[in-house]
């Protein structure tokens, strides 16, 4: 019946990045950032619940990080009522999403991809404004966005099958898969559109209906996703859509009786904190909450005397310092075998050296980190690091003209000890650390020398090395010869180990099951 179901749908193929390096497509996107600034900046933007547009009280302001003086626009402060109103809608819509029919639920995610496709170029200059995203870095992720809605639709079709189960003679015995009620998602400001869409597709897909709360620096790279899925046909009840402070929208969301699932990505202390709370059973509530988290990363390439080192070379400079080295997957350590670590680290400094950094809205390679607090805790890291390891690049903030942000120089370290900060902590900021290893077999155990396990590189031409790296190197991604950064939806399942979180893999064919629980119904001939 799968087949059936699926017969409408074309093969799938990943959404084409942008060629910004074509002077009429660069202009397109400049034309956006032009038409984005008049249409928005300086409005204040609504919530949405039960259905309904809702202005708040009290709002807060959203800065750009390339200059944070400027305030794009403004969010409301949900208030303890608001957040109680919300859920209660939640419960009573999912009592009619659960029944929907799987191929309507499809049908909605196919048609937002479309309106997606028409809008990349707008959303790219919404999430530049916001979280500092330059051209490229902001289309991937907007690609992404297009490739959820297309991998979603098939799931949906492929989980509302069941799965068929080993026969008897008297008896006709199914399994499938059923929704569990109303799921929180809070998300990060890092991927303010892809992560959170991610999460709340995947449990849209299942039948279950979303509580959606953005990070406070990044809410209308969201917000546009939630309008635009009320506009490809998504009942308005599905989605309840809250900002404001965490007193509100932290503890008494993820405390909250009707929350049967907490669907988060962000730091590994406030993921911890959420399996804590969300194991708590209170007062009428009548499940055990399932907890779905992904908490970042200290992610390693490993480099074998054999590899083809300027590969390796272009690879970890894209992944450290794409987006100023602010993703989860971004490669913070180096480990490179002792014959190739001197010629490898001239490499790397070379080109990181060649970085410019400047304006995302002006496409520079190397923007702002997030905001003053986040500069000043990676510069603390940098300071302690002058102390421990040798600098070979940056550690100063970067001249940003008459703007005021946290830009700061792409910085690496040379002959990090192990047991540093530098090699054991995510720094989540434009700084990397280089390793010497004595060997191939001492750089896989220095890679998995740490708490987390989410991504890692590994670089060599020799096959045994390589079997014995995607044997030992424990980590959720293991990318061989190529950057640990970039993974693809329906490609690339993502998710990690250990303090990396709960190995859920989004975009992966096995995700679904996170949002659903299993029935089997036997019936008698």
């Amino acid at each position: 019946m799968t087949s059936t179901l699926m017969e409408g749908f074309l093969p799938f193929e990943h959404e084409p990045y942008f060629n910004f390096g074509r002077e009429e497509v660069a202009g397109q996107q400049r034309e956006a950032y032009r038409t984005v600034r008049e249409k928005y900046v300086g409005r204040s933007f609504p919530m949405y619940i039960c259905g309904q547009s809702v202005e708040g009280s009290e709002t807060f302001d959203v800065h750009n990080p390339a200059d944070t003086r400027e305030v794009v626009w403004r969010f409301p402060k949900a208030t303890p009522e608001q957040l109680e109103e919300a859920i209660g809608c939640a419960k009573a819509a999912f009592e009619e999403w659960r029944f929907s029919d799987p191929m309507q639920r499809a049908t909605i995610f196919k048609r937002a991809a479309d309106l997606l496709r028409a809008r990349r170029m707008e959303f790219n200059a919404v999430m530049g404004l916001e979280n500092g995203k330059n051209w490229a870095e902001a289309d991937g992720e907007v690609a992404e966005c297009v490739d959820h809605f297309e991998v979603f639709a098939r799931e949906t079709l492929k989980w509302a099958q069941g799965k068929p189960v080993y026969p008897m003679p008297d008896e006709h015995v199914t399994m499938v898969y059923e929704p569990i009620g109303v799921v929180a998602v809070i998300s990060p400001w890092n991927f303010p559109a892809a992560i959170p869409l991610g999460m709340a597709l995947g449990a849209m897909a299942a039948g279950n209906t979303v509580v959606w709360k953005p990070a406070s620096e990044t809410p209308l790279s969201s917000l546009l996703l939630v309008e635009l899925l009320f506009e490809a046909g998504l009942p308005r009840n599905v989605i309840q859509f809250l900002t404001g402070t965490d007193d509100v929208l932290g503890d008494p969301l993820v405390d909250h009786k009707d929350i049967r699932m907490i669907a988060f990505t962000g730091s590994k202390e406030i993921g911890c904190r959420i399996m804590e709370r969300a194991a708590k059973v209170q007062p009428g509530q009548k499940w055990l909450k399932k907890v779905m988290a992904e908490m970042g990363g200290k992610d390693p390439t490993v480099v074998c005397a054999d590899a083809d080192l300027d590969d390796a070379a272009r690879g970890i400079v894209q992944a450290a310092f794409g987006y100023a080295g602010q993703k989860c997957s971004a490669c913070s350590r180096v480990i490179a075998e002792d014959s190739v670590y001197d010629e490898l680290l001239d490499k790397v400094v070379k080109l990181a050296s060649e970085l410019k950094v400047g304006s995302p809205e002006e496409n520079a390679a190397l923007g702002p980190v997030i905001h003053g607090g986040s500069a000043d805790r990676i510069m603390g890291y940098v300071e302690k690091g002058r102390g421990t390891a040798r600098l070979v690049l940056g550690g100063e903030r970067a001249e940003s003209g008459e703007r005021e942000g946290g830009y700061i120089q792409p910085t690496i370290f040379a002959d990090v000890d192990p047991r540093d900060p530098l090699f054991q902590e995510e720094i989540f900021g434009p700084v990397l650390s280089f390793t010497r290893a004595r060997d191939w077999r001492h750089a896989i155990d220095l890679a998995n020398d740490s708490e987390y396990g989410l991504t890692a590189a590994f670089y060599s031409r020799d096959p045994q090395k390589i079997n014995e790296a995607r044997r030992l190197i424990h980590v959720g991604n293991l990318y061989v010869n190529r950057k640990c950064t970039g993974a693809l939806s329906g490609t690339h399942a993502f998710g990690g180990y250990g303090m990396s979180g709960t190995n859920a893999k989004v975009g992966g064919p096995d995700y679904l099951f996170w949002f659903l629980q299993t029935k089997t119904v036997a019936q008698k001939y």
